[in-house]
C-alpha cells in the first residue's frame, strides 16, 4: 500500500485535501457518497494508522465544505467502541453541533473505560510515512487524476444502426407465447446424437394445471 503504519492527522490531511481538490476539479460531481470507515483510527485492531477523531473528522468537514449534496455512510472499523465514538463525533460535525467530550451514561457505558471520554489520544509510535514518501504519493495521485477524462461523466457507446435494433427486437420475441415458445432445436436435447424430439421434458416434481396439480 502507498500509505503505511503510523499515519498521523497532519500527514493524512496533507494527502487528502489536495487529492480531493483535484477530484472535484476533474469530475465536477453533482453529488458525493462519502464512506467514513473508522479502521484508520488509532487503536484499531486491524488498521495501522494513528488518526485521532478530530483528524478523521477533518476529512468529513473538508468534503462538506464543497457544499455539494453528500450521502455519508459508515464503513470499516474493528475496535467497536471507537467506531461508535467516530460516528457520533462526525454526526456532530455534519450537523455543526458541539458535543461534550464526556460520554453520558448509557447501557454500554463500561465499554468506554477507563476515561469515559469521546476523543482518542494517538499512540506514541513512529510514523513510517516519511515526508519524501508522502510527497511521492501525492504527486503520483495528482498526475493520474490530471490524465483522466473527467466531466462530463457520461458513459459513451456506439449506437447500433436502426435496422439492427429492429431485427434484434423482432427476433427476441418472435416465439413468445406461441406454439414454438421454449422448444429446443433438434440435437440440443438430452441425447448426444439428436435422437430426442426437440421438446422440453417436464420433471415429475413440477407443478401442473388442473387435476394433476400437486
Amino acid at each position: 500500500a502507498p500509505l503505511t503504519s503510523g499515519m498521523t492527522d497532519k500527514a493524512y490531511e496533507d494527502i487528502f485535501k489536495p487529492v480531493m481538490d483535484k477530484i472535484m476539479e476533474i469530475f465536477q460531481p453533482g453529488a458525493i457518497v462519502l464512506q467514513c470507515g473508522a479502521d484508520s483510527l488509532t487503536g484499531d485492531r486491524l488498521g495501522c494508522f494513528n488518526l485521532s477523531l478530530k483528524g478523521h473528522a477533518e476529512c468529513v468537514k473538508y468534503v462538506k465544505s464543497f457544499n455539494i449534496p453528500t450521502l455519508v455512510l459508515g464503513g470499516g472499523g474493528y475496535t467497536i467502541r471507537n467506531v461508535a465514538r467516530c460516528w457520533a463525533y462526525e454526526t456532530s460535525v455534519l450537523l455543526d453541533a458541539d458535543i461534550p467530550n464526556e460520554i453520558p451514561y448509557n447501557d454500554y457505558f463500561e465499554y468506554y473505560a477507563p476515561d469515559y471520554e469521546l476523543h482518542l489520544t494517538p499512540e506514541p509510535r513512529e510514523n513510517m510515512n516519511t515526508d519524501a514518501s508522502l510527497e511521492a504519493v501525492r504527486v503520483e495521485l495528482l498526475q493520474q487524476l490530471q490524465e483522466l477524462q473527467g466531466a462530463p461523466s457520461v458513459q459513451m457507446q456506439e449506437v447500433p444502426p436502426e435496422f439492427d435494433l429492429k431485427k434484434e427486437a423482432y427476433a427476441e420475441g418472435i416465439n413468445d407465447g406461441g406454439a414454438g415458445d421454449d422448444v429446443r432445436d433438434r440435437g440440443n436435447g438430452r441425447t448426444s446424437k439428436g435422437k430426442g424430439d426437440g421438446t422440453r421434458r417436464a420433471h415429475a416434481a413440477e407443478l401442473y394445471d388442473g387435476e394433476n396439480d400437486q
